[in-house]
């Protein structure tokens, strides 16, 4: 079975502006995490946190190519590691299709379809607040999901 989760979205921005809100730690509190210890760059390990949850996890930077692509691991401390590829494609100078596909979960969890989904949830949600930041200026959208 094929658990890999991809989700993409448009934004009306040039690849340039969407790589840096993602890798660029004082730009990533306008619509994700709360905090990103420092830029994202290969082999670093980064501390995200989420004030609002209380909560706080480490993702390790596999690789990095500007404006093109982000590879990253997370999941670790969970014992559910997965590994997540942002890929950025400027079809226009001003428009970026961002995807995002997140793959390793486990296929014989007995949850794996409700984790997908969360996971798919989770993606959209994001993507939809970095299109509301970099296209609007609106950082308020941002952990206003109630569990």
């Amino acid at each position: 079975m094929d658990t890999s989760v991809t989700t993409k979205l448009q934004i009306r921005k040039p690849a340039k502006e969407v790589f840096k809100a993602i890798v660029d730690p004082e730009e990533i509190g306008n619509y994700w995490f709360s905090t990103s210890s420092e830029r994202w760059e290969q082999g670093r390990a980064i501390i995200l946190r989420y004030d609002e949850y209380n909560a706080e996890g480490t993702i390790n930077v596999l690789e990095v190519q500007e404006n093109k692509e982000i590879v990253f691991s997370w999941g670790a401390e969970s014992g559910g590691e997965t590994v997540v590829t942002i890929t950025l494609k400027e079809v226009e100078p001003t428009i970026t299709v961002i995807e995002v596909k997140e793959v390793g979960l486990n296929e014989n969890d007995s949850e794996i379809v409700n984790k997908m989904l969360g996971q798919k949830e989770g993606w959209v949600y994001t993507l939809t607040c970095l299109k509301a930041y970099l296209e609007n200026d609106i950082n308020t959208l941002r952990a206003s999901l109630v569990h």
